[in-house]
């Protein structure tokens, strides 16, 4: 039986106060999700909350290149920064969800800029306001861009989330404010969300604040999860900047840590419920582990034209998958929520139009189109070539 030390007692009661203000809906100064939550019946009075299957989905890297902040510019009618339209075409699948989460790979710059694309980003902050008018919930912010602009830029990206009502985690500007997941109801459940990065391309944290991102360490990521467990949290998934870029198969990293996570247990409960990774730049495997599903990478969701590193370009940097997987209530007090159905949507940036599309969509629309077709099963392949199919995995709209 694990037995928490003094310091995880503390961050699980300060997880327990955040997590019970999250269903009063005063989540730690974020404003509540727009989204409406389904119908249920009220339960008599001191009954549980009636519980039921609650959908989640999962986006890649939001990765704004020069090219791309220029179409949010043309695409605005005020002078601003619109990226509402170059995600208009996966909105319903993301909106339609009960959770959904979303990872911001870059920081922004100040309201009117500089804005500059690879290799330092900081982007427009009116990214913030597009991903919550898609439907995101929450948003992770562990990457190795996260320090690209210093203290200053990852402040005005959580201030730019703030202000949208977008719910974030990996990041923070305070030592409180980093110490605590990112919390969401659905269901009936408390969702917590936590966010790690690899690395922060060298540049060090800022002084005084060894804490400013989250950093990958296994024995961290186990206690951070045990903590928000202890507090109160049914769900607890983890959001992962890992594994290498440009390399479809999962590496050691990847594979080693991910089993040691799925297999981390409290009371013969796991201790992480799903696992969401970023980095690689193209589709990844998903993959059940321990009887927990990992999606190792799940592409650039949103990104200009990409160059391989061999300075190629190379198409596969515009492919993606959203995951979406459907929790089920426990079949018994104590036990963990599970994955009932697991599904991914292959997702392509058609840089010429700058959109951002879900292709069964397109191609129902356009059912002879090669380029569709052709980008479709390739996602796919790499989707399931860990042979997640025989546990359920199904390509879906």
């Amino acid at each position: 039986m694990h037995q928490p030390t003094q310091r995880a007692r503390t961050t699980a009661a300060a997880v327990a106060a955040l997590l019970l203000a999250a269903t009063t809906g005063c989540g730690g100064g974020h404003e509540p999700s727009a989204r409406t939550p389904r119908p249920q019946h009220s339960p008599a009075s001191g009954a549980a909350p009636a519980l039921h299957p609650f959908t989640l989905v999962a986006t890649g890297d939001v990765l704004p290149h020069d090219s791309t902040i220029q179409r949010a510019k043309s695409d605005a009618k005020d002078g601003s920064y619109d990226f509402r339209p170059m995600l208009s075409g996966v909105r319903p699948i993301i909106s339609r969800a009960d959770l959904a989460i979303c990872h911001m790979e870059t920081v922004y710059g100040p309201d009117e800029g500089p804005f500059t694309g690879y290799p330092a980003f900081t982007s427009p902050p009116q990214v913030a306001a597009a991903l919550k008018d898609t439907g995101y919930d929450s948003c992770s912010t562990a990457s190795n861009h996260t320090l690209d602009d210093g203290a200053d830029g990852l402040a005005r990206t959580l201030k730019a989330f703030d202000k949208a009502g977008l719910k974030h985690t990996g990041s923070g500007r305070t030592a409180e404010e980093s110490a605590r997941p990112a919390l969401m109801s659905a269901g009936g459940a408390k969702v917590a969300q936590l966010a790690y990065t690899y690395d922060t391309n060298g540049y060090p944290m800022p002084d005084g604040q060894p804490w400013a991102v989250h950093l990958i360490d296994q024995k961290k990521i186990i206690a951070d999860a045990r903590a928000a467990r202890a507090a109160g949290a049914d769900v607890v998934v983890v959001s992962l900047h890992w594994g290498t870029e440009w390399q479809t198969e999962p590496d050691e990293q990847q594979l080693t840590l991910g089993k040691a996570l799925t297999a981390s247990k409290t009371n013969g409960r796991p201790d992480i419920d799903l696992i969401l990774g970023t980095h690689a730049h193209i589709p990844q495997a998903y993959e059940k582990v321990n009887g927990t599903w990992i999606v190792y990478g799940e592409g650039d969701q949103i990104a200009g034209e990409m160059f391989n590193e061999s300075g190629e370009r190379d198409e596969r940097g515009n492919m993606s998958s959203i995951a979406r997987f459907t929790f089920a209530p426990p079949v018994r007090p104590g036990s963990r929520w599970e994955v009932s159905r697991a599904e991914f949507v292959p997702q392509w940036i058609d840089v010429e139009r700058g959109r951002v599309m879900s292709l069964p969509d397109a191609l129902a629309k356009s059912p002879g189109n090669e380029t569709y077709t052709e980008t479709q099963q390739q996602i796919s392949e790499a989707v399931l070539s860990r042979g997640a199919a025989k546990d359920g995995l199904k390509m879906s709209h």
